[in-house]
């Protein structure tokens, strides 16, 4: 064997071993609601975009479905216990197992979409257990408990957080007074950092990873405040008064152009906090009192901002450098907001999919349909995978051609 042959299989081995640790996210690649999908549909048919596939064999939840190893990972929950679910790319289950009790109570189901990273599946219930599982084997790894461990509190609604990984790192955010938000080793979870936050509860908020100058930050919701932590020390750089009615701030924060984008529902609004060059410290640059979405998330896209409010029950463009609201409609209501090449998707509390063009310039529908399979809220954050866009409510899972 030449030289040359021995590095090119150096370097396959090496790509393969990459792509094998590329770790799933919720909302999309940048965790931004983004994705990197091209040629999509600009329009829909009348009826809707087509079904390739569905299934309603997924259990009760919440949560979205995320793509590794030529397989569909799902959370659900049957009776009190949470599962995991793995479909191939046809919709076939291929198998299931256990990952503990679940969230029973008011609206009850799997919070947590899972996070995986080559052949290591981590989950989190609505109790706060966080669940390292090996995939090949469906062996449990590790397994914390942050509220006994870690001095946390449960939710009204129980945690919703999805983890997120940073190399050997895995953040959650337990809500205690001295581990408000902590670090934990990914393959044994033995504790990294914690800090102290704001010492208040957990927001149902998935965090988010921003890089700004040199320093690597972890931006979440707390109770009543955005904080930015640095996440290699775990030291608290800088925190931003948000206060709602009931303390739930599940959209994971924004990030474009320097900025942080932060929407909270119940009528309070959101806004933009400029960072330094070196992300340690923040200036509060607008705020904008109908930018109230509570669950569905937003999208930063040239320099706008697209999603729903809660108590302004519309679909909004807002100009992230001013605050200003370019349009608005009535014609989509509160729901999510997804994004790629260039087009909208909203997925509406009441089951509603639209396709919108991202632009400024105007609400320009090009396409409406409904979603008639599944069970309980229409709450689930859709994904686009390959040009389908899987939207999971309650028991079912839903894969449409878009491309």
């Amino acid at each position: 064997m030449n030289s040359v042959t021995k590095l090119f299989l150096l370097l396959l081995f090496f790509s393969a071993t990459v792509l094998a640790q590329e770790q799933t996210k919720w909302r999309g690649p940048n965790a931004s609601g983004i994705y990197p999908d091209k040629g999509l549909l600009k329009e829909w048919p009348a009826n809707g975009p087509e079904v390739i596939w569905s299934t309603t064999e997924l259990g009760e939840g919440h949560s979205s479905p995320v793509f590794s190893n030529g397989n569909i990972y799902l959370s659900g929950m049957e009776g009190d216990k949470g599962y995991i679910y793995i479909l191939n790319m046809q919709g076939k289950l291929q198998d299931k197992f256990e990952y503990g009790d679940e969230f029973s109570e008011s609206y009850p189901g799997a919070r947590s979409t899972p996070t995986i990273v080559g052949d290591l599946l981590y989950i989190m219930n609505g109790f706060g257990v966080v669940s390292c599982f090996e995939l090949a084997t469906k062996k449990e790894k590790w397994t914390k408990d942050l509220l006994n461990d870690f001095d946390g509190s449960n939710l009204k609604w129980g945690i919703t957080e999805s983890l997120v990984v940073d190399g050997d790192k895995i953040y959650c955010t337990p809500g205690g007074k001295n581990y408000n938000v902590v670090a934990l080793n990914r393959f044994d979870g033995s504790l990294i950092w914690s800090c102290k936050g704001e010492g208040e509860l957990s927001a149902y908020c998935t965090p988010l990873l921003v890089e700004q100058g040199r320093t690597k930050l972890l931006v979440t919701h707390t109770a009543s405040h955005v904080i930015g932590i640095n996440r290699e020390t775990g030291v608290l750089l800088w925190s931003h008064s948000q206060p709602n009615k009931w303390s739930v701030h599940a959209n994971t924060p924004v990030y474009g152009d320097g900025a942080i984008y932060y929407l909270s529902g119940y009528g309070k609004g959101g806004g933009r906090l400029n960072l330094n060059s070196d992300g340690t410290g923040i200036t509060s640059k607008w705020f904008n009192e109908k930018a109230d979405n509570r669950i569905g998330g937003a999208v930063y896209i040239d320099g706008f901002l697209y999603s729903t409010g809660d108590n302004f029950r519309e679909s909004f463009c807002i100009d992230g450098s001013t605050g200003e609201i370019k349009w608005s409609s009535k014609d989509v209501g509160k729901g999510v907001t997804i994004a790629a090449d260039g087009m909208l998707i909203f997925y509406t509390e009441r089951g509603e999919l639209a396709l919108v063009e991202a632009t400024p310039n105007g609400f320009n529908l090009k396409g409406k349909t409904k979603v008639t399979l599944g069970t309980a809220q229409h709450w689930a954050h859709p994904v686009i995978n390959n040009g389908i866009l899987y939207v999971r409510h309650g028991n079912a899972l839903i894969a449409y051609k878009i491309s």
